[in-house]
């Protein structure tokens, strides 16, 4: 007999129970002084900056400092958001309340992990998008978009898809902070579930979703996810060491390292929605071909970067919301 989908998410209960692990036990310690990732994995890589080493640590800290900043944002707006799940259910009995509940104890455990982080690393870079008039825009912004649960499925997977693939390259490698390697490491194990469980309920809410919804995942969805990706290394960023913000900025989000970067953490996430029947290989739309650096088939492709091209990039500003 075939396991049913609620089957497979109280599966995912069972696992969360047993395996409720405190990051202040699990992962003691902190961030060494030095550079906490090696060259080859910071956003200037490929950039031929010259650069002192004492840049190089400086620059690493605060890339590492702005990525954590952001997955502290993204986990507060995943909860707010499956908490709202939780208020439109009708029953409270169901397997996916449940599991949610799992799921929300398990991000905040995760957020206080990245707090310990973020304050051992003291950042001293000023986002240049926290401003009052973009934090207003944006709490009118995710309340609407939350409002719309295969398209905040979307959002969810891409929060985990995207650090994901990151958190593996670095810790994998040798030259990665100790502890910052153990973050890592922590995380991906616990967020192998929350990516099952993204999975699994993103194909009943794409058949729920209507007309508009259906719209905004194909069309407008891309422009929001690459915004994600961009920003997680904000332009303030390079000024500490001297870059010019925006100018670093852009040319970094550019590279061929860099978007092959973000092709790799965003084609599971293509291969998801194609799963649940929202994209169909032969139709994939434009904007998600660039993005996943796909054809129409959903087929890889050969990078074709013209940096004075616009494209996500130049709409990140406008359109993202936080990531992690």
């Amino acid at each position: 007999m075939a396991i049913t989908l609620e089957e497979r998410i109280e599966r995912l209960s069972t696992v969360s129970l047993k395996r409720v692990v405190e990051p202040d036990e699990a992962v003691p310690g902190g961030v060494g002084p030095g550079q906490v990732l090696p060259t080859e994995l910071l956003s200037i890589a490929g950039l031929d900056l010259d650069l002192t080493p004492e840049q190089l640590v400086r620059l690493s800290r605060e890339e590492v400092a702005s990525i954590t900043s952001e997955g502290i944002r993204f986990e507060s707006v995943l909860t707010a958001g499956f908490s709202m799940e939780i208020v439109r259910k009708a029953d409270l009995t169901d397997p996916r309340v449940t599991y949610i509940l799992h799921e929300l104890g398990e991000e905040t455990r995760h957020s206080r992990l990245f707090v310990r982080l973020l304050s051992q690393l003291a950042p001293q870079a000023k986002n240049p998008l926290n401003k009052p008039i973009l934090n207003r825009i944006q709490s009118l912004v995710l309340p609407f978009l939350m409002g719309m649960p295969a398209f905040f499925c979307i959002l969810v997977l891409t929060g985990e898809e995207i650090p994901d693939l990151m958190q593996k390259l670095a810790s994998e490698h040798p030259d990665t902070d100790p502890f910052v390697r153990e973050v890592n490491k922590y995380h991906r194990q616990e967020e192998a579930r929350h990516l099952a469980f993204a999975r699994l309920i993103l194909p009943e809410l794409w058949e729920k979703a209507g007309r508009f919804e259906r719209f905004m995942i194909r069309r407008v969805a891309p422009l929001i996810v690459g915004g994600m990706f961009d920003l997680l290394v904000h332009p303030g960023v390079y000024e500490t060491v001297g870059l010019p913000g925006w100018e670093t900025w852009r040319k970094a989000n550019r590279s061929p390292q860099r978007v092959g970067l973000r092709h790799r953490a965003l084609r599971p996430l293509l291969s998801a929605l194609i799963d649940a029947g929202a994209l169909k290989p032969g139709r994939i739309p434009s904007a998600w071909q660039k993005l996943c650096g796909v054809g129409a088939k959903g087929e890889p492709v050969a990078e074709r970067l013209n940096p004075s091209e616009p494209g996500a990039l130049d709409a990140a500003v406008a359109v993202a919301v936080p990531a992690g």
